[in-house]
């Protein structure tokens, strides 16, 4: 069994032993959990082939790891949980820089398996959307995510109180946004100097219909304040009785 072989029963024993090392607020990870996922109508055992490949060049010397292929969703995705610890004994840290060599990777195993795949960020395709972590995110599908409620919950106290109050990383956010406008307005004039006039209009039509780049409290602002006004719409056209 996975969780004796992995000895994952250790975070059990944390609820009722004094395992934490001192001085960490939050005991080490046993795992770490990645998620692969491609766009509805891509083959699913490409996808898992493309993660098999991946997993056994980053993982297979070190590491033990166990997946499983999902297609209950329109888009299938791989779920991949990677033991911690390796056989050196030196733990897995995951960083920023990590993720994107690796989603680089994925995208080359993919091409690999005959599927067209790049690793475009989710901030050069501007996407603004914050994105939540794969338990998070499915949770919010059934409508059973504590964290969305809890954060929905404190937005709506701060808009009832006068506006949502800012949130630190919105400068960042609002940095990379500059980053990616103009290295988008580099392409296109790069384009015009190439006499590609019309993908250079195309590249700067696809930057002005980026939506503004937005904290997760700003866009839960958003939805709470759309379904308000849905709702103060269905109640002026409703008939009185």
């Amino acid at each position: 069994m996975l969780m004796d072989d992995w000895d994952l029963n250790l975070d059990e024993e944390r609820r009722t032993a004094d395992l934490k090392p001192r001085g960490m607020r939050t005991p080490p990870k046993l795992v770490q959990k990645l998620m692969f996922s491609m766009p509805a109508r891509t083959p699913p055992q490409k996808v898992l082939a493309a993660v098999k490949h991946f997993a056994r060049e980053e993982f297979g010397l070190e590491h033990r790891y166990a997946m499983v292929l999902h297609t209950d969703e329109p888009h299938p995705h791989v779920h991949l949980v990677v033991k911690a610890m390796g056989a050196d004994g030196k733990r897995l840290n995951i960083r920023r820089a990590t993720l994107r060599e690796w989603r680089r990777e994925f995208a080359r195993h993919l091409r690999e398996q005959g599927v067209a795949a790049k690793a475009t960020e989710r901030a050069i395709r501007g996407e603004a959307k914050p994105q939540k972590t794969d338990g998070i995110h499915r949770a919010a599908l059934r409508g059973a995510s504590t964290h969305y409620r809890q954060r929905a919950e404190l937005v709506a106290r701060e808009l009832a109180s006068g506006g949502v109050k800012p949130e630190p990383g919105k400068g960042r956010l609002l940095t990379t946004r500059r980053e990616v406008v103009r290295g988008w307005s580099e392409v296109a004039d790069t384009l015009v100097n190439q006499g590609q006039v019309e993908l250079a209009l195309a590249v700067r039509r696809f930057v002005g219909r980026m939506p503004p780049p937005s904290s997760e409290k700003e866009w839960l602002a958003e939805r709470l304040l759309e379904r308000t006004r849905s709702r103060t719409r269905v109640a002026k056209e409703s008939p009185t009785r």
